[in-house]
């Protein structure tokens, strides 16, 4: 049965494939870092729903590489004229 949070996981995926999309066909290193950081909130996601026995620290480490990977994402859409 779906759940609002595999749904949400699913949304993620979504938004993980049209940011490399943007990134390939568009040439915009942003939708790199959107890939990577909805990649990453993939993952984590998918470890905490499904309870898979990953290391604690590995995920703050992931999480907080994705909250960086958003933030320079977002500085080069600023950037950009």
């Amino acid at each position: 049965m779906f759940t609002l949070q595999t749904i949400s996981i699913f949304l993620e995926l979504i938004i993980v494939l049209i940011s490399l999309r943007i990134a390939i066909s568009k040439k915009r290193m942003a939708g790199y870092g959107f890939a990577l950081t909805f990649g990453v909130y993939v993952f984590y996601d998918a470890v905490k729903y499904y309870n898979y026995p990953i290391n604690g620290e590995l995920l703050q480490i992931l999480f907080f590489i994705a909250t960086v990977s958003a933030l320079l994402s977002i500085w080069l859409i600023y950037k950009r004229k």
